[in-house]
């Protein structure tokens, strides 16, 4: 595979939800078992609002099988923070992940300047753990890590800390 045909691949499985998507990023995240579920009326609303910034991978008739939730920070218009990251069970094991990331933050360094990434990870999330490792791995980037919302901070009930992880600075687009 050339470099170019990757980035095809890469492009083509960073694609732009739409609002007829909401329903399936829904039950993708839902049937992950992992992630903080969300109401699907908030996927619906995030399929409207944060399309530009979110990514979504497609199945070969064009449903969707893995998606890339996030925002640019409003006080940090150079960052993107990731909110979740899902693929589906049937999908898992191939790189979708890792592609959808990839292909969406080069979309966004190329049309608003984003040179740093942001997420949080739970302590016993290793699987996102790995995930954003390699990315900034692959990208020689940075990796800072610190607590951003500890225990106390969450009213329903018990849940683990989430660590803020930031990575950057990210090299230029190439074109």
């Amino acid at each position: 595979m050339t470099a170019a045909h990757a980035d095809l691949l890469t492009d083509r499985l960073a694609d732009r939800p739409s609002l007829a998507d909401g329903a399936a990023l829904w039950r993708i995240a839902k049937d992950s078992r992992t992630l903080d579920l969300n109401s699907s009326y908030s996927y619906l609303l995030w399929c409207r609002d944060f399309a530009g910034t979110s990514a979504v991978a497609r199945g070969e008739d064009g449903t969707p099988v893995g998606f890339v939730t996030g925002y640019v920070r409003p006080d940090a218009p150079r960052t993107l923070l990731v909110w979740q990251v899902a693929v589906d069970a049937a999908q898992r094991g191939r790189g979708l992940a890792a592609a959808m990331l990839d292909g969406l933050v080069r979309r966004l360094a190329a049309e608003q300047g984003v040179d740093t990434v942001e997420t949080t990870i739970t302590p016993d999330n290793t699987a996102s753990e790995r995930l954003f490792t390699s990315f900034a791995a692959r990208h020689g980037a940075q990796v800072t890590r610190e607590v951003l919302f500890g225990t106390p901070l969450f009213p329903d009930g018990p849940h683990d800390p989430e660590v803020l992880y930031r990575i950057g600075p990210l090299p230029p687009p190439q074109h």
